[in-house]
């Protein structure tokens, strides 16, 4: 590989869910010389303690003004069926451990509809074995190692990388060619510049980062 793409986000973060789609077209038109790496940056430690009234709003009223600015839905039964914790780290653990086994996008992708789709709760662990299961995963495998020293050190790993990489805001997209590091301005709603960036980003002429238009 000639350079690294990393995409650091959290699995809880509602800003990461709306960059989805975007996130799935710039793979599509990736050339295979560039290698995609995916960063937990770790939302919110573990805790047992009721998510705060006032920061329940606020999460809401950030879901409001996705749908207003990029279009994205969520399913607000979520705040009435479940208990909300400020905790991410545990979903966070969930896509370390699918990523042993090449299935991290397929968890990703499965706690983000779980979570702001079907209204359930990342940070419960029966959930994230349910999820773990349909993704074709061994269910007591996932559940005996999901909340391990080991995973969590795996996970403190992605936390450390975040932080040599200076991120401090999700969803980031860097590309990291020979020893420099490139951040690459995010649009919600349009791949296209981010792709010329990329493009652009070039130093040599035999580095081709993007695929034929």
């Amino acid at each position: 590989m000639l350079a690294t793409l990393y995409y650091v986000h959290d699995p809880m973060c509602s800003w990461c869910y709306a960059f989805k789609p975007i996130l799935d077209s710039i793979k599509t038109k990736l050339s295979k010389e560039i290698n995609l790496v995916y960063v937990c940056g770790g939302l919110a430690k573990h805790t047992d303690e009721v998510m705060p009234k006032d920061q329940q709003e606020k999460i809401k009223s950030i879901w409001k003004q996705i749908e207003q600015e990029i279009g994205t839905k969520f399913n607000y039964d979520f705040w009435e069926k479940n208990t909300p914790q400020r905790a991410t780290y545990l979903a966070c653990q969930a896509l370390i451990l699918a990523r042993q086994h090449d299935k991290e996008e397929a968890m990703l992708e499965a706690i983000q509809k779980a979570y702001y789709q079907k209204a359930l709760n990342p940070s419960k662990i029966e959930v994230l074995v349910k999820l773990a299961h349909e993704i074709g995963l061994d269910k007591k495998h996932f559940e005996t190692h999901l909340n391990t020293e080991q995973t969590q050190q795996l996970l403190e790993e992605d936390l450390d990388l975040r932080r040599k990489l200076g991120v401090r805001v999700f969803p980031t997209l860097l590309l990291k060619y020979k020893k420099e590091s490139y951040p690459i301005g995010i649009n919600f709603k349009d791949s296209t510049k981010m792709l010329e960036q990329i493009e652009d980003l070039s130093k040599t002429p035999t580095f081709k980062i993007l695929e034929a238009k």
